[in-house]
């Protein structure tokens, strides 16, 4: 299938892996009429933000969660994961779309389901987080894939409340982007993604940053394709 609305062609090609049997350590929440996965200590006083891709809480995605919540000792964070889906993410099933009726769903849930959307929507989830979480005193974004994009367009937005970010095998990478983000990012990119987008990106940010390709790795490897 060719890629669809600027998404990866990896992204539209490879099956999320099925993995069974992880146990969440964190709980579900609701945040501003979000569902919300929420993990890591309560007397955190640093929270992250954590974008899903297309297939919502896999067993993956939410253990990457915990790992975040619990990969620093000195420093306790927080993790935030929302359902920006509502309950629908990309069915399984759909990726990899090898026929046509697939390749239509696919396309129709996609159009549907544009970052845009949830980046709109940032602010008031963001106000509804610290309502309820008053130790929170800073606050970092990162995504995954489509989550990636969500990172680039809440942090280069004028109300961005992020003093860090980071987009992980970021889909739909648009240099322009780039050169209005303010504070310091990651990026980090599989074999698979697009490594001329990826070097614009880079050579367009003003701040502090990291970006690197992991050669070896898959598009999606840090969530449903791990």
């Amino acid at each position: 299938m060719q890629a669809t609305l600027g998404h990866s062609q990896a992204c539209c090609n490879i099956s999320p892996v099925v993995s069974e049997g992880y146990v969440p350590k964190g709980l579900y929440k609701e945040l501003g009429g979000k569902k919300s996965y929420v993990t890591g200590p309560e007397e955190a006083t640093r929270g992250i933000v954590a974008v899903f891709d297309i297939f919502g809480y896999f067993d993956q995605t939410l253990q990457g969660a915990d790992i975040l919540a619990a990969s620093d000792h000195h420093q306790k964070y927080k993790v935030f994961m929302p359902d920006w889906f509502n309950g629908s993410p990309c069915p399984a099933e759909w990726d990899t779309p090898n026929t046509e009726e697939k390749q239509k769903d696919f396309g129709e849930w996609f159009g549907k389901k544009m970052p845009q959307g949830p980046a709109a929507a940032f602010p008031a989830y963001i106000a509804a987080l610290k309502a309820a979480n008053p130790s929170i005193t800073s606050l970092r974004l990162t995504g995954y894939c489509w989550g990636g994009k969500v990172a680039e367009i809440v942090t280069s937005g004028e109300d961005n409340p992020f003093k860090t970010a980071a987009a992980c095998h970021p889909a739909m990478v648009d240099p322009s982007g780039a050169e209005k983000i303010p504070v310091p990012y990651i990026l980090l990119a599989s074999g698979e993604d697009p490594a001329e987008d990826v070097k614009q990106f880079e050579n367009k940010l003003k701040v502090p940053h990291h970006v690197e390709t992991f050669g070896d790795q898959v598009h999606g490897s840090m969530t449903a394709r791990c």
